[in-house]
This record gives structure tokens, C-alpha cells and sequence, in this order.
């Protein structure tokens, strides 16, 4: 029986933990008798456990609780838990109530109150409150039914926010722990029992038609079962069936077909189930199908016709069966097709030829199909094949020929693939199938070909390859598997590849499948259904066999995606749940019931047992039990004292007492008792302590002529109380005793030894609990032998292990070992190693103490304070090591002050604004005592800051928001409970490095047109340790760039020369500085041009750049403007006469000439009188019309190709004199041109 329980650790009586002097917040009042435990579903006194408490104080500040949760981690006067009942009203603190007098030592059991114990969780809370209470170490008992006065366990009830109801009940869920049955029988046939489905048959039942039907469901309970089915989703009803019927108690259906019925009418999907009065059990979706296997079609096959050398694929194309038929080709005369590399057998069915050769039309070809369940072999019309050849004899002599292809005059060719066709195919395999991967060539001669993935190799515990290697078999397909395949078909002539994609998809698996949860009432729980598959799974809840969402509500249970929980669970919550998940490509269906059990305590072991040990030995002394809740087991000697867990004690989860070491003190009568709120359960086992079984006179080797007597002693000490048997054993197989030798009780005696009587001989002396042996060899001489160098003439062997260890002379300090030698084999011992082990920091692991000569048996051993120390000794002699000794007894030092400081102490950073303290912890001898730690100190070095100091209990502490790499005094201490270690030295360390800046003062400079030099300085801010420069520079010429070359220096070079390539291209230079961080912040500069091409190089630059090719375009714009001017100006003429002939006088101000024509000049080229200027700078005229054309003849004004015109200024005859003085020229189209002239 496996029991998961939650056991409170127990401790010495009277141990009382102090009150908190502020804790008052944690419960209102006080009560000062009798002693009594508030909880969510009432309070427990020791008048009974019933009524609710109607005025329980409740405080308004939830904080305080959350804190009063969280003070056991620094403090030891109060203790606060969290158990697990409303979402609502969750119980935050519990604490022990001030001035109230610590519980006496009078333990008279669990019905009679816990006052010297710890407390009794089972008797008062649930499982998993228990758990809470032993992981916070609980140390004051308080039990229901206490006769004495003792501590108030008081738990104030507090709304709390919904965050911190989530995290209550993630902590929660991870503690909870549930009762299992075990598998006693009486114990199974008394407890009620949910429904559970126990046998049932495959998902995909394929029965033989020819027999009758059996579709199994068989399933357990209390009260049994009762069962049906559903056909189809649809019930089944069986007693209108009568071919139909159900094994007597089981749900298992039998359907008979000796009366006659076809069993293809009951192909379907049936389900099973199983009911009683606490829940329904539902079997799988059981698909029956019924196995087919249908005949052959006949048909004619004409002969097959093809060339030597060509491909052929016969093909099989076998009639469907249920389930797929196994194929294979014969002739028709039964005899198997030899297949090779050439000629094989597809997945398919189909027979492939890579090439056809004249000797495959001696025989025939027939495919056939086997049928599983009728066990059936279909034969197919046998192929002929016709082989067209240009060597229509059959020459076996060219079989063998190096080069029978040519010699038969078959033209060679390069792979093609038969199947798969093309260069690339896709299959698609679900998780933990086989994959089958195939590939079939032809070619001439026949290809091979091998396998590969991209990217990876293939599997090599998976894959394995098939069918002449032309099939990969990958088995148990992962997700991992997935990805591109291909196979390589090659040949002297050439090789081709097809590529393969693999997708694996995934039915549902389970990842947490849903177990049976038995809880007592009032306890809390959970059912987990998880599981994976791809695509991912849907999960749906359903109880008692319908869905979750129709079923009563229930105020207890809560659906919490792929978890139910449970809270305060009753007897009425009893119900079978069922868990269905599920993808496209299958389903998973999972019951687990959840059963709410009563029962007090009971034992399962027989009674009063007798326990016999040897002294020095390791025992267990067991005491399983069963009970709901989970009982709390103790164990007690002599029917008094404490309760036994500690030092040599060990009490396991299942009930069992361990006694690491046995002493005769520790015979007596042991008492386990299992409590719970329901009562209690006791059984004793009587345990003696015996002596060990010694051989103290051992046989010796011995030499001895032919004929003579020879005794071997063997005398034993034992316990007088037990049956010795001795025996003895001939090179390690038992000695027949004939008439030569007597065997006494203490001795062997041989007389008229012979030849055959040499060899080594083992007194084996052993009681029913224990054996010794002594080893001893004979060797027999010849008459005239004598014995010179017995030893050189024995086989030597390792020596046997020391044995009887004995610590004596015990002292603080010290302790004296002696041991027994074993037997040296023929090989003096030359050394004793004396090796340690302790249980504190390295329980199990030997480590070497000392070392001492082999001609000692004894030795004093300095020892360190505060370990428990247990010995073991192994001898050695030039064979080898013999075996280690048995242990010793424990010795248990004294502790003191640490006595050294731990080692190794360095302070370096992980981050550019932390320093990460480390040390080596101390081992086990240099503790010295208990709760060994470590004081912390560090400072900025060189300042007179104070020490910052913390105390840990590993072996590192980062120090953060420190500078970039500034340097720190740290001192590490050690300390116990014993008081602190000697004063550390003081180790330099450094905070983190960061990136460091730029190179100072980076000079390039050019001597020569051959060389560069570099020179630089050290960055003014390094941030770290420089661990070099890196150095990129790259020629240009222009627009032209070269090839980047990098260059890495060591941090203390400052200087570099560049070997220039040519005299032309100039070069431009990053130089940054390094610290293991990376690379810092980058300073560029570029060489100086070549005196000789600065000019061209300037020249070359300045063409290139935008602003000088703006310059330049601004520069002909303005050019052209000039050029436009300079021409209007030279195409006006100067003089145009317009007044010939007329007598109309001029005014005084109108500028004439001396021939009668007016100068058009820049000083008159102003506008006219009686015009206006418009806004856009055009002369507008008030009154006349004219235009130029008015005073051209034919209507229509003419120009020369210079642009001047050429019509003539004459007055309309229609008009007046006076308005012909008013010209139009201001107007014209040539005088606003001369206007912005």
C-alpha cells in the first residue's frame, strides 16, 4: 500500500511557542478556557465539535493578516497558515493567544487531548492544512478534548482581494493531498466505492465474422455495478434482442450467431455503462466492425512485353480487406520471387524491377493476399513476362561478368525514380507511429541508394532501413522527427534525389491524466485533465456521464479550465467524472471519481509482532494504516516518553519507524498510534536486539604433505538465543563430507589429505538473522617437497574487509577506532584507510579521514567539533583495496565557533550595475556547528564609508546599483550557533564593466607614400578591464571603396603602421577599445591626400558635391537672363519716324528730333499720357482700342528674324488727327518687353 499523509514533525514536550507581543491584530478577544480552534465551518472545544461560532471578531484591514501570514519567516511567536475552505472568507492568520500558560507532558493519547506533542493536525484540520502546518514547523499543540490549559488556536476570518484569492489557491492546490484505498481486501469490500472501469475492449474492435461477438466492459464498486450500452449514441436494448445477452456480473456483451443473424447488422459505435448509486463509469467509444475479406476479381493478364534493361512494375492492386491483407509474391507454382537490390517488393504491394533481365522470364508472377482473421491466402492471375533482348540466349557465364550490362548489350542510363514520382513528395505521421519513408529507382546498372535529413542526421536508436535500403523506418515517431527527408539513387552514370517532407501531427496524449480523488468531509481537492496533441486538443468535463454544463449546479466544485476543484467536499459530493479530449485525429476518455470517506482509524498489520535485529544494525519496524482523514501516527517506547522522530529515529510518510543504528538500549515494546477527529487506532511490535554472529578463531592457511591430517578451527561466538549452523564451503561451493573428514561444531578435520583436497576452504558460521565466514587455504605437497616460499607459490588476492569497528576513549575532540584485520590473502597489508561519513551536509558520501600503516589495528582519530561522525576502514595491500569495512556507530562532537573563514572569496560583476559576491562554502568539518551562515561585508574602496553587511545561507550574494567597475573591500565571516569565526582578511573586488569609451588622441599621420602610422591613447573612461583595441580601416579613391580590413590589438599597444597598397587611395580609420562586455564607442579619422593628388583629389571632390553643382546652375541661369537682355536690347533699333508728313504740332515737352522722329530711349520708355499701369506692371490705355495690328496695312504686323518689327506706324484714316497722337505702343507686346528692358 502506498499512504500520501501529511505528518506534523514531533518534538520534546512542553516546547511552546512565545506570543507575539503585536500580534493582537491577527484575532480580537480572547478566551480563557477550555482551549478551542476557530474555523471556517465552526469550533472544535473539547465539549465536541459542533455548534458555529455566530460572533466570531472580524477586522477590516486585510493587510495585517497578509503580514501576520507572512511573520513565521522572520519570527517564531506566532504562526500563521492559510487553509483552504471559501473563495469568499478565507482563514489568513492563526496565532497563538497571549498569557496563557504552556500545556503539561501528560500525553494519554489522542481522545484525551495533545499537551506535551506537537499538534495534532488530523485531529483538527484538513490534510491540507496539516501539510501547511508541518512546512511552517508548528511547534505548540492545542487538541481538541485538551484536559489541560493550553495555547488559543484562533484563525480570523478577512475578505481579501481577488488577486490574493488566486495566489492562496494556486499555493494550495500545489499542497493538497488525497487518501488512497489500499489494496486489503477487507478494507476494498467495506468502503463504497464510486463505480470504475476495470476492463473493456479496444477502441477499434475488428471481430471475425465466424465467431461470436465479444464486445468486453467489466468495471468494480460498492455496491457492484449495474452496466448498459448505447448503439450509435443511442440505448441499446438488449432484451429485445435475443441474439444479444450480458455475462452475469459484468457489463461484457455476447452476441450469438449459431441460430442464424448476419454480424454486419451490428457494425457500430457502442459505448459502456457502469452505474451505482454514487456515480456512472463510462467505458471508451468502442467502433465494432466486422473483418472482411473479399475475393479476387478474375481477370485474363495478357503476357508482359518489355526490353532488356527497361523498368517494370507489376502491379498487385489487392481487393480492399478489414483489416489490410499481408502481401506477397510467389510464382504460380508456389515458390517464392527472389528479391534483391534489382527486383523487390513495394510498401505498396507492388513488385518493381529497376531493370529487367532475360533470366526473369523463367518464372512467373502471382501476388497474393493473406487475411488475418479467416487466415485466408488469395492468389492473383500469375504475369508472364516477355523479355525483348539483342542476346536471346541466356548465358550464365555473363552473370558474373564484371560488366554484364555491356557484355548483353543493354545500353546504360543514369536513376530515374519508380516511386515516388517527381523531386519532391510530403507525408504526413502521427506521434509515436512508424514512419515509412520509400524510395524505388531504376537505372541500368542498379542504382543504390541511401538516406539523409537536412539539416541533421537520422535517428540512429529509430531508424532503420529496409527492403535493400530502400525503405527508412523511423519507429515511435517525436514531434523532433519532423522536417525534410531524402533519399539518393546513384549510379556510375549519374544520381538523382527526392525529397521527402515530414509533418507529424498528434492524437491527444496525456500530459496529467485525472486519478481517483478520496477525500474526508470538509477536505479539499482537485481533478487535472491535461493533455497534448497537434493540433491541440479540445477537453470537455462531463460527470456521471453527461456534460458538466447540464449537470445540478453543485456550490462546491468549480471548473477552472482543465482543473475541477473542490472545496469543503460532503458525502453527497460523491460523483464519477469524465474527462474527454480530443483532435481530429483520435480521442483520449479518462473516469475519476470523487469519493468522500468517514472512517477512524484502523490497522492493517498483524498484531503485536516480534522484531528480532542484530546489534549495530539498521531496521524498520513497520505499521501500516488506513483512515479518513488521513490519521496522524505516532510512535512511542515502552508505552511512555516522547514521541519518536529525530537522531537515531526516522519516521516515514507510511507509518514506518526506522532505527538507524541498534543498541541494546533500544529493545523494548514500540507503539504506533494513529489518530484522526474520528479516533484512534494503536498496534506494538516487540523488538529484540541480538547479539552478532564472530568468528574468533579463524581457519589459517596451511601447508601439508600428501597423506598427512590437517584440522581447520573455526570456533564462533553468538547470541545464545538464536540457532547457529556451521558450514563450509570448498573454492566457494559446498564441501561434500566423505569419509576422510569430520566436521565438529568448531573445526574441520581432513585426513590422508590428497591432491584433490588443495584449494581454499570458508567456514561459514550463520543464525536465521546473520552470518560470518573465515576463509583459509591448503595446499598439498609431494613426499619430496618441502615447503621453502609457501606464499610465492599461493595465488595472492585483495585483501578481505576489517570488520568488529569499536570506537572507544570518546573525547570532544577525539576518538580511538580499532578494528579486526580481515584475511591478507597471500599479500601483506601494507596500509589501513580510515574514511568518515556524516549526515548533515553529505549524508552517504565517504570521505577520506586518514591513513596508517598495515601492521596497526588501532588508532586514535582527531575529529572536528559538531559532526556526526560514523567510520568505516579498508585495508590495502599490492593487489588492490579490499572492501570497505561495515560501519561503525555514530559519535556526535560538540560544536563550537567557527574556527576558519570560507575560501576562494571573489567579487566580480554579472551586470554593469551589480557585483556578484562568491565564495566556497565550508564542508562539514569546518562548520563546527549548527545553522552555519555567512556574514557578508563590502565598501567602496578608499572611501570612508561604513560596511554594508547581510547574512546568507548559500554560497553567493550579488550586491546591486553599483557603480561601473569601481573596486570593493569584501570580507565573508562565518558564523553558527556557536558564535562567530575569526575576522576575515579583506579581498579586493570590482563591480560590473560596461562598454568603454572612445581611444583618446587617435593620430594618423603620413611619413611617406609607402606608410601610415597610428598612435592613440588609452580611453579616459576604460569601465573595465581593456582586453584590446580593434581596429577598422578601409581605402577609398573618390567615390570608389575598397575591401574592409580589421585589425585586433593587445590592450597595452598604442602604435600601428599601415602598409599602404598604393601611393593614390587615402584611408579612413574606427578605432574602439574592448572589455569583455564588448567593443566600446568608436573614434574615426582618415589619412591625409598625397601632396601631388591633393589638387586633382580637391578638384575631383568639390565636382561631386550638391552645393557646388547648385552654384554652378544658379551661374548659367543668370548668364542666360544676360544674354536675353543683351539681345531685346540690340533688336529695338534705336529710331522709328512715325509722325512723316503731319502737321499736328508737338507740344513743347515731347521729345523730337531734328528729322520729325521720336528717340526711344531707356529715359523715355515711360508710359503715355492718359494710360494707366495695371497691377501686374502692363499699360493699360483708357479710351482707344488700337492694337498694332490697326496700323498695319492688310491688318496684320511683320517681324524680322531679329524680332524687330518691320510694319509701319500708320494712323487709321477713320480716326482723327488727335487720336493718333494717343499710341498704342505702350500696349504692345514688343514695348512691354522694352518696359522690362
Amino acid at each position: 500500500m502506498r499512504r500520501l499523509a501529511a505528518r506534523g514533525a514531533a518534538g520534546d514536550a512542553g516546547e511552546v511557542a512565545a506570543p507575539a507581543a503585536d500580534s493582537t491584530h491577527c484575532a480580537q478577544g480572547r478566551s480563557p478556557s477550555p482551549p478551542r480552534l476557530v474555523t471556517s465551518s465552526g469550533i472544535y472545544s473539547d465539549a465536541g465539535m459542533s455548534g458555529t461560532d455566530q460572533s466570531r471578531p472580524r477586522t477590516t484591514q486585510w493587510w495585517q493578516e497578509i503580514s501576520c501570514w507572512l511573520g513565521p519567516f522572520s519570527s517564531r511567536s506566532f504562526v500563521c497558515f492559510l487553509p483552504f475552505f471559501s473563495p469568499r472568507l478565507i482563514d489568513v492568520c492563526a496565532i497563538w493567544d497571549t498569557g496563557v500558560l504552556p500545556p503539561t507532558a501528560d500525553w494519554k493519547g489522542a481522545s484525551s487531548g495533545v499537551a506535551g506533542a506537537r499538534l495534532n493536525e488530523a485531529e483538527t484540520l484538513s490534510s491540507i492544512q496539516e501539510a501547511q502546518l508541518e512546512r511552517l514547523e508548528v511547534a505548540t499543540p492545542c487538541g481538541p478534548g485538551s484536559r489541560e490549559r493550553g495555547p488559543v488556536l484562533r484563525m480570523a476570518r478577512q475578505q481579501l482581494p481577488p488577486w490574493v484569492h488566486a495566489a492562496i489557491l494556486l499555493c494550495l492546490l500545489s499542497l493538497g493531498r488525497a487518501i488512497e484505498i489500499p489494496m486489503d481486501p477487507s478494507i476494498q469490500n467495506e468502503l463504497s466505492q464510486p463505480p470504475t472501469i476495470t476492463k473493456q475492449s479496444v477502441k477499434d474492435h475488428i471481430v471475425d465474422p465466424r465467431d461470436n461477438i465479444l464486445i468486453e466492459c467489466e468495471a468494480k464498486g460498492n455496491p457492484a455495478p449495474s452496466f448498459h450500452w448505447t448503439r450509435n449514441s443511442r440505448f441499446f436494448n438488449i432484451a429485445k434482442d435475443p441474439r444479444v445477452s450480458m455475462k452475469r456480473r459484468s457489463g461484457t456483451l455476447v452476441i450469438d450467431f449459431r441460430s442464424g443473424g448476419r454480424p454486419e447488422e451490428y457494425e457500430g459505435e457502442y459505448q459502456c455503462f457502469a452505474r451505482n448509486k454514487f456515480g456512472t463509469a463510462l467505458s471508451n467509444r468502442i467502433r465494432l466492425q466486422v473483418s472482411k475479406s473479399p475475393l479476387w476479381p478474375k481477370e485474363n493478364l495478357d503476357p508482359v512485353v518489355v526490353q532488356e534493361g527497361a523498368p517494370l512494375t507489376l502491379q498487385c492492386n489487392p481487393p480492399p480487406g478489414l483489416p489490410s491483407p499481408v502481401i506477397f509474391w510467389m510464382s504460380s507454382t508456389m515458390d517464392p520471387i527472389t528479391q534483391d537490390k534489382r527486383v523487390s517488393q513495394g510498401h505498396n504491394g507492388d513488385l518493381y524491377f529497376s531493370n529487367v533481365m532475360l533470366q526473369d522470364m523463367q518464372t512467373d508472377y502471382s501476388c497474393n493476399a493473406r487475411f488475418h482473421f479467416t487466415h485466408t491466402i488469395q492468389q492473383k492471375n500469375a504475369f508472364t513476362l516477355k523479355v525483348l533482348t539483342n542476346h536471346p540466349h541466356n548465358d550464365s557465364s555473363l552473370r558474373n561478368h564484371p560488366d554484364m550490362y555491356s557484355a548483353r548489350g543493354v545500353a546504360e542510363r543514369t536513376p530515374s525514380f519508380m516511386y515516388p514520382q517527381g523531386t519532391a513528395s510530403s507525408q504526413m505521421v502521427l506521434r509515436g507511429m512508424d514512419l515509412l519513408l520509400e524510395c524505388i529507382a531504376s537505372g541500368v546498372p542498379t542504382p543504390d541508394i541511401a538516406w539523409y535529413k537536412k539539416g541533421g542526421d537520422l535517428p540512429s536508436d529509430k531508424a532503420k532501413f529496409e527492403n535493400f535500403n530502400k525503405a527508412l523506418r523511423i519507429t515511435n515517431v517525436s514531434e523532433e522527427d519532423s522536417g525534410e527527408y531524402f533519399c539518393l539513387a546513384s549510379n556510375k552514370m549519374g544520381s538523382i534525389r527526392h525529397t521527402i517532407s515530414v509533418r507529424v501531427k498528434a492524437a491527444p496524449y496525456w500530459l496529467d491524466e485525472p486519478k481517483n480523488l478520496i477525500l474526508a468531509p470538509g477536505e479539499d481537492g482537485r481533478l487535472v485533465c491535461r493533455a497534448s496533441g497537434n493540433p491541440k486538443p479540445t477537453i470537455q468535463w462531463m460527470v456521471n456521464g453527461e456534460p458538466l454544463q447540464s449537470a445540478p449546479p453543485n456550490p462546491n466544485r468549480e471548473v477552472a479550465g482543465d482543473t475541477i476543484i473542490f472545496r469543503d467536499t460532503q458525502i453527497s459530493s460523491r460523483a464519477v467524472y469524465q474527462c474527454n479530449t480530443s483532435n481530429e485525429h483520435g480521442y483520449l476518455l479518462a473516469n475519476a471519481f470523487v469519493s468522500v470517506l468517514d472512517v477512524p482509524p484502523r490497522m492493517l498489520s498483524p498484531r503485536n509482532q516480534l522484531i528480532r535485529v542484530i546489534l549495530y544494525n539498521r531496521t524498520r519496524l513497520d505499521c501500516p494504516f488506513f483512515g479518513s482523514p488521513i490519521p496522524t501516527l505516532r510512535w512511542f517506547k515502552n508505552g511512555q516518553g516522547s514521541n519518536l522522530d529525530g537522531g537515531n529515529y526516522h519516521v516515514y510518510e507510511n507509518g514506518s519507524l526506522e532505527i538507524k543504528m541498534i543498541h541494546k538500549e533500544d529493545q523494548g515494546i514500540y507503539t504506533c498510534v494513529a489518530t484522526n477527529i474520528l479516533g484512534k487506532a494503536e498496534n506494538q511490535v516487540r523488538l529484540e536486539v541480538k547479539d552478532p554472529t564472530r568468528i574468533f578463531r579463524m581457519p589459517e592457511d596451511q601447508v601439508a604433505k600428501r597423506g598427512t591430517t590437517v584440522q581447520l578451527e573455526c570456533r564462533v561466538k553468538h547470541d545464545p538465543s538464536l540457532k547457529l549452523t556451521v558450514s563450509w564451503l570448498k573454492d566457494d561451493e559446498p564441501l561434500y563430507i566423505g569419509n576422510r573428514m569430520k566436521k565438529e561444531d568448531d573445526s574441520l578435520t581432513i585426513f590422508g589429505v590428497a591432491e584433490r583436497d588443495q584449494g581454499s576452504y570458508t567456514c561459514v558460521a550463520s543464525t536465521e538473522l546473520d552470518q560470518d565466514l573465515a576463509k583459509a587455504y591448503l595446499t598439498v605437497l609431494a613426499d619430496q617437497a618441502t615447503p621453502t616460499n609457501r606464499l610465492a607459490a599461493l595465488p595472492k588476492g585483495r585483501p578481505d574487509r576489517p570488520r568488529d569497528l569499536e570506537l572507544t576513549d570518546l573525547a570532544e575532540r577525539s576518538v580511538r577506532l580499532t578494528w579486526i584485520p580481515g584475511d591478507d590473502n597471500n599479500s601483506p597489508i601494507t596500509d589501513y584507510v580510515v574514511q568518515f561519513e556524516e549526515d548533515q551536509f553529505q549524508p552517504g558520501v565517504w570521505h577520506d579521514h586518514s591513513k596508517f600503516p598495515g601492521s596497526v589495528n588501532s588508532a586514535v582519530l582527531q575529529l572536528s567539533p559538531y559532526v556526526n561522525y560514523q567510520f568505516r576502514v579498508i585495508a590495502i595491500n599490492e593487489v588492490g583495496s579490499s572492501h570497505p569495512s561495515l560501519p561503525s556507530e555514530r559519535y556526535r562532537t560538540s560544536g563550537a565557533p567557527p574556527e576558519s573563514n570560507p575560501a576562494d572569496v571573489k567579487g566580480e560583476g554579472t551586470r554593469k550595475n551589480n557585483m556578484e559576491i562568491t565564495w566556497t562554502p565550508m564542508n562539514a568539518t569546518s562548520a563546527f556547528g549548527p545553522n552555519l551562515r555567512y556574514i557578508v561585508k563590502w565598501r567602496r574602496r578608499e572611501t570612508r564609508e561604513s560596511w554594508n553587511n547581510v547574512t546568507v545561507w548559500g554560497s553567493r550574494y550579488v550586491v546591486g546599483q553599483t557603480p561601473v567597475y569601481v573596486p570593493y573591500e569584501i570580507r565573508v565571516q562565518a558564523e553558527n550557533d556557536f558564535g562567530k569565526g575569526p575576522e576575515p582578511d579583506t579581498v579586493i573586488g570590482y563591480s560590473g564593466e560596461d562598454l568603454p569609451s572612445a581611444p583618446r588622441r587617435f593620430r594618423v599621420r603620413q611619413p611617406n607614400l609607402e606608410t601610415i602610422n597610428l598612435e592613440w591613447d588609452h580611453p579616459e573612461h576604460p569601465n573595465g578591464i581593456l582586453t584590446g583595441y580593434t581596429l577598422r580601416y578601409v581605402p577609398f579613391n573618390g567615390t570608389k571603396v575598397g575591401k574592409q580590413i580589421v585589425e585586433n590589438f593587445s590592450p597595452n599597444q598604442t602604435k600601428f603602421t599601415v602598409q599602404r597598397a598604393d601611393p593614390v587611395s587615402r584611408y579612413r580609420f574606427t578605432l574602439s577599445a574592448r572589455t569583455q562586455v564588448g567593443s566600446g564607442e568608436a573614434v574615426t579619422e582618415e589619412s591625409p591626400a598625397p601632396p601631388n593628388e591633393a589638387y586633382t583629389n580637391n578638384q575631383a571632390d568639390i565636382a561631386t558635391q550638391g552645393w557646388f553643382i547648385g552654384l554652378m546652375c544658379a551661374i548659367a541661369l543668370l548668364v542666360l537672363i544676360l544674354l536675353i537682355v543683351c539681345f531685346i536690347k540690340r533688336s529695338r533699333g534705336g529710331k522709328y519716324p512715325v509722325r512723316e508728313k503731319k502737321d499736328v504740332p508737338l507740344g513743347p515737352e515731347d521729345p523730337k528730333e531734328e528729322d520729325g522722329s521720336f528717340d526711344y530711349s531707356d529715359e523715355d520708355n515711360k508710359p503715355l499720357q492718359g494710360s494707366q499701369t495695371s497691377l501686374d506692371g502692363t499699360i493699360k490705355q483708357q479710351e482707344s482700342d488700337d492694337s498694332l495690328v490697326d496700323y498695319g496695312e492688310g491688318g496684320e504686323g511683320q517681324f524680322n528674324e531679329d524680332g524687330s518689327f518691320i510694319g509701319q506706324y500708320t494712323v487709321k484714316k477713320d480716326k482723327e488727327e488727335t487720336e493718333g497722337n494717343e499710341s498704342s505702343e505702350a500696349t504692345s507686346p514688343v514695348n512691354a518687353i522694352y518696359s522690362l528692358a
